[in-house]
């Protein structure tokens, strides 16, 4: 009987041991991600020490570089997009798109940046977060606060733009609490447009010496209020289009069953 249960028992075992295996090789590859970040971002420091450079200094170099250069607005729309993985400041790229780029050219090579920057910490943010808050039936604090972002995702993070939350921590904190990538992306393109126009267009209108003093010291320029007007006006409009069209589709979904 003690040797019958115990061959019934291996299948059990097996999967035991298979979903112990699961865990440890995806631990494994998160933590082989994180030291290959941290290798790179070693690597930056190492050759910035050995050049006795800053990183705002190595930044306002490369856009010396860039000036007079036919790739500037891909290389521009390259180091937007790599940016989170350095945690530099997002403000003083979008400065410089203004600077470089000029008003209209400025904003779209920004937005376009911006938004693949955002999707790059998004989908970091998902990949270390996988596992975390995977119980859907758990009730604690976390995973209620989980639960709510995702229910009310486009609402949330635009919200959180149009608060000037750090960036940077919005787009991993949205990917670590997996929320919808489309809602996340649309309220993160509608919400940082009115902060984008604003600060390209100081930047367009900075002179050399203010851009590198800018850099060197990051001390921000003042802003006009107006761009910051109309930004909060999008942010109304946004959240009551938001609204309606929730009520849309709650309503959309109970009608049938009504019927």
């Amino acid at each position: 009987m003690a040797y019958g249960s115990y061959v019934e028992s291996l299948p059990q075992i097996e999967e035991i041991n298979d979903a112990k295996f699961i865990v440890v090789e995806a631990t494994l590859a998160k933590v082989t991600a994180a030291a290959i970040w941290i290798a790179l971002i070693g690597g930056l420091l190492l050759f910035m020490r050995t050049n006795d450079l800053t990183l705002s200094e190595l930044l306002l170099a490369g856009m010396t570089w860039v000036q007079d250069n036919p790739l500037a607005p891909l290389a521009y729309i390259v180091v937007y997009t790599i940016r989170p993985l350095t945690l530099f400041s997002s403000v003083l790229l979008t400065l410089a798109g203004g600077f470089l780029f000029g008003p209209v050219w400025g904003i779209i090579y920004t937005i376009i940046g911006a938004n693949l920057s955002a999707t790059v910490a998004f989908f970091v943010g998902r990949y270390f977060g996988q596992g975390v808050l995977d119980d859907e039936s758990a009730d604690g604090f976390v995973q209620r606060y989980a639960r709510r972002m995702r229910e009310n995702s486009f609402e949330t993070v635009l919200i959180m733009r149009f608060i000037f939350l750090p960036y940077d921590l919005v787009n991993y904190l949205a990917g670590f609490l997996r929320i919808g990538y489309w809602p996340f992306l649309l309220a993160t393109i509608l919400g940082s447009i009115p902060g984008t126009i604003a600060f390209v267009l100081l930047g367009a209108t900075l002179a050399p010496d203010e851009i590198t003093n800018m850099f060197l010291t990051g001390e921000l320029p003042s802003l006009d209020w107006r761009p910051l007007a109309i930004s909060l006006v999008m942010f109304v409009v946004s959240i009551a289009l938001s609204r309606y069209f929730k009520r849309r589709e709650q309503t959309a979904e109970t009608t049938p069953k009504a019927a």
